[in-house]
């Protein structure tokens, strides 16, 4: 089987590493400097701080058109409309593992809905420079699966081709029959909390500011209730019941941990990223009632 990784950033990047070391026949898209950069240094990494640095030469490609039977995709939202166009004729089933609250009908109208499959990440960690310095798994974090599904949420022969794959490269998936919602759920707790670090300054100036934090735990309380379906995971649906009080305790202990330590690389392209998410939650929201109007957009 011939797998693409579409996006050569630090999740797409590490996740062709597992592939490749697990003896995969992967190729890694890049373009630009990115590209040239890999096929001289391959993919380096090292562990957050520190100056130990492991090349990993993954194949690279400039184009998709290599005959893929499988593709998976980790690009920012914002870039979907290039990444489908690139991929308009070819073949392969497409996983997008990405940010993404529009539902599966954008993506299935620009390659065709037989190909689609959605899907979220859980590697994490920073580019610097052309080094990623990846987050190192805790007790937590490896407890988190992979969540792939079907548009329909069907179990099929595919999706489990897929998730057999994964598992023999060491990644950790499981099928999530509701990953449209699971998607919807995501970008409604994920957009406030990037938004207000941002504005914030940091995350430890939000960290550190516990009237900021719930204005944004506001905002994801209405996110969640305005969503057209029930909030996936259910466990999200704790933010709606907890008491304000405890939520704000919880969120700046996680905001001083390194789990955290992503949302403190702000970029433009997050930014944008982000809006383009709220414009998703916006135009899929049901009508409510007396919204909070913090700075950032809100669903009403």
């Amino acid at each position: 089987m011939k797998i693409l990784v579409y996006g050569a950033g630090v999740i797409g990047s590490l996740f062709a590493v597992r592939l490749h070391e697990a003896g995969y026949d992967v190729s890694l898209l890049a373009r630009g400097e990115r590209l040239d950069s890999l096929r001289k240094h391959g993919v380096q990494l090292a562990e957050s701080d520190s100056p130990d640095i492991r090349r990993v030469m993954v194949p690279v490609v400039a184009d998709p058109a290599g005959g893929y039977d499988l593709n998976f995709v980790f690009v920012r939202a914002q870039h979907i409309g290039q990444v489908l166009k690139s991929l308009h004729g070819l073949t392969g089933d497409v996983v997008f593992m990405l940010n993404w609250a529009a539902g599966p009908l954008p993506l299935g109208e620009g390659i065709g809905p037989e190909r689609v499959l959605l899907g979220f990440p859980t590697e994490g960690g920073t580019m610097d420079g052309q080094v990623i310095r990846f987050v190192p798994k805790s007790f937590l974090t490896r407890m988190v699966s992979m969540p792939i599904g079907e548009p329909d949420g069907q179990n099929t022969p595919r999706l489990e081709r897929i998730l057999q794959l994964l598992r023999a490269a060491g990644l950790k998936a499981k099928s999530e029959p509701q990953m449209d919602a699971w998607l919807k759920t995501h970008a409604a707790f994920e957009v406030p909390l990037g938004q207000m670090v941002h504005a914030a300054g940091g995350l430890e100036a939000l960290a550190g500011n516990p009237d900021a934090i719930r204005g944004m735990l506001r905002v994801m309380r209405v996110n969640l209730a305005s969503m057209p379906t029930q909030p996936t995971p259910r466990i999200f649906n704790a933010l709606r019941i907890i008491p304000e009080v405890v939520l704000v305790a919880l969120f700046r202990k996680f905001l001083h941990s390194s789990a955290a330590a992503p949302l403190g690389t702000e970029s433009l392209a997050a930014s944008a990223e982000n809006q383009l998410l709220a414009d998703q939650i916006i135009a899929n929201a049901t009508p409510c009632e007396d919204s909070p109007k913090p700075f950032w957009r809100t669903i009403c």
